[in-house]
């Protein structure tokens, strides 16, 4: 849930993924087996963000299966994938792309960069995150943004927990929120477009300004907000509130089997992953398998645990501390996408002003 016109690769998974998955490096991995025959199969190009980490059984079950192999090329967060796609869109550099979220999707599907292809499994769960008739991405992850409390902070100094968006600007929290910006985060994007959603564009303005009279403090990326200034993260920072993940929690769990840390799930905003057959692939019938595969069962099952995402497929089981610790928001806060495209440049701008300027 692959941060911002820059998305700079900085989420909860991309860090876990990289402690857990050290076999995946950054560039082109091959993954399936060396051995080549006379039949060698049809290698598909999946490029996609430095959050990539995916059990190699499981790979290797879908390439013996469907026949082909998967290359895997990283090209850091949301927001650098999809203008790499958009700028080779003429001369694409894969044949399948995963990682395009919700606050980007817009412009890719504005510039054509896929091409429709219809799943089989997209009717199992997917379907309830399409954002294009043409069927030309498909959900493969949720990932929302929401702001992140330090339960134990609250508790020790005796400060009222903070519940959604309008306590941020309460003097009470003054100088204990952290946020990246949208401007270089993702999540700093969708954090944004949320305060859009809830304080109209005549008030998302007015909102900020609260919050920069109030001592909020905004930071380049995920990374330095929740492992740096953070004080519920390993980081110990000095801040008990900050941007972050539903499933941040989870990461975030004790020796006594209690999360550290709260989502506020009143503040979520829908962040949603896709994967689409990039136009002009010379593998349209492999790719689409691809597609297939991201969205079964064997690999979103997989999503929880090693990229910090909540699949998009139903019936697929959180694990049972996830159910406690990181419950998937209910209902997100969310901008229609022909919106976000028509005034994310100007939004960043104006908030650019306000907060930099």
């Amino acid at each position: 849930m692959g941060q911002g016109p820059g998305h700079v690769s900085t989420s909860l998974r991309a860090a876990i993924a990289l402690l857990s998955a050290g076999a995946l490096t950054a560039g082109c991995t091959v993954i399936g087996t060396e051995d080549e025959s006379a039949d060698e199969p049809v290698t598909v190009t999946l490029v996609t963000h430095q959050s990539w980490a995916v059990p190699q059984e499981v790979v290797d079950a879908f390439e013996q299966r469907a026949g082909v192999r998967i290359e895997v090329r990283k090209e850091g967060d949301a927001g650098e994938l999809t203008n790499k796609l958009v700028l080779t869109k003429d001369n694409p550099i894969a044949d399948v792309a995963y990682g395009i979220d919700s606050t980007f999707a817009s412009r890719a599907l504005s510039e054509g960069v896929f091409q429709p292809y219809t799943s089989p499994e997209a009717d199992r769960g997917p379907q309830r995150y399409a954002v294009d008739r043409e069927q030309r991405l498909s959900a493969v992850d949720v990932g929302d943004v929401c702001v992140n409390i330090d339960g134990e902070w609250f508790a020790e100094n005796d400060v009222p927990e903070p519940t959604g968006l309008d306590d941020l600007t309460d003097p009470i929290y003054e100088d204990l929120f952290v946020v990246p910006s949208p401007a270089t985060s993702s999540p700093g994007l969708a954090f944004l477009f949320a305060t859009v959603s809830e304080y109209g564009e005549d008030g998302w303005t007015d909102y900020w300004s609260d919050l920069k009279d109030n001592g909020v403090k905004v930071v380049s990326g995920w990374t330095e907000a929740y492992t740096q200034e953070f004080s519920g993260s390993s980081g110990e920072g000095e801040r008990p509130i900050v941007l972050s993940y539903a499933s941040s929690p989870a990461a975030e769990i004790g020796q006594d089997g209690k999360p550290r840390t709260k989502a506020l799930l009143d503040t979520c905003y829908r962040q949603v992953e896709y994967a689409g057959v990039l136009a002009g692939t010379e593998h349209p019938d492999e790719a689409g398998k691809v597609i297939d595969f991201l969205l079964s069962p064997e690999f979103q099952s997989t999503l929880p645990e090693n990229m910090y995402v909540y699949p998009t497929r139903e019936g697929v089981p959180l694990p049972e501390e996830w159910e406690r610790a990181a419950p998937m928001p209910r209902e997100s806060i969310s901008l229609p996408g022909e919106q976000v495209q028509e005034n994310r440049e100007r939004w960043i701008s104006e908030w650019r002003e306000l907060l930099e300027g």
